[in-house]
């Protein structure tokens, strides 16, 4: 076989996924070379979909609460409850390292 017939060969196969991609994706070519997106049937059903709008609407309800809790450090109330912990165990005679000093040892 020539090289070609190899590059004849390739271009065809190509050619053959690119109109198998196309189609796929619901694109056709009408008479004078026009491409265009022919909408496709939604095959799922309406109880489908109210089953999907509700997962998303439980999905951001989750992402609400825990943007609320990684804010939550940031409070002054959080840092107010942390420095009563800590001036607790000071009390108790447990050793407890200061947050700068945390922050530096995990570094």
């Amino acid at each position: 076989m020539s090289s070609w017939a190899i590059v004849a060969l390739v271009a065809i196969v190509i050619w053959g996924i690119v109109e198998t991609v196309r189609a796929r994706a619901g694109i056709v070519t009408d008479e004078d070379g026009n491409q265009k997106v022919v909408p496709r049937e939604d095959q799922r059903t309406p109880a489908e979909l109210e089953a999907a709008r509700r997962e998303i609407a439980e999905l951001r309800e989750r992402v609400k609460v825990l943007e609320r809790i990684a804010t939550d450090g940031n409070t002054s109330d959080a840092r107010e409850r942390a420095r009563i912990a800590a001036e607790i165990e000071a009390l108790r005679g447990l050793p407890t390292p200061d947050p700068a000093m945390r922050k530096e040892q995990s570094e």
